[in-house]
């Protein structure tokens, strides 16, 4: 189920991309390129499953940064980072410069 959410995620990033410019972009795009990480590390811990071969010699399935912090809160830390860039890509979308402004082609700016 998590990672269909961060699957989901993956997909809605890509997706909604082409509707943030400038500043508000950027910060998008620092999400996606974590959240793409993030997908990575359950395609790790997925095909590791499936197959029943899990790598560097763990018990069970472990993907790289696990290697050095504990699922839960490594997946916590994901989760937080994905969403903090991608609220203030939202913020800045929101509530853009002059030049981001001239460039946005929605009418969601707040005045």
């Amino acid at each position: 189920m998590h990672y269909g959410y961060a699957l989901f995620m993956l997909i809605g990033l890509w997706i909604l991309r082409k509707g943030f410019v400038g500043s508000s972009y950027k910060w998008w795009m620092v999400s996606f390129a974590i959240q793409f990480w993030h997908h990575i590390e359950h395609l790790l811990l997925q095909s590791q499953a499936i197959t029943h071969h899990n790598f560097w010699g763990s018990p069970v399935p472990v993907s790289v940064l696990q290697l050095f912090y504990s699922r839960v809160e490594l997946h916590l830390f994901y989760n937080t980072i994905v969403f903090i860039p991608m609220a203030i890509a939202m913020y800045l979308h929101l509530f853009p410069s002059d030049v981001d402004r001239a460039q946005q082609k929605c009418t969601c700016a707040v005045d």
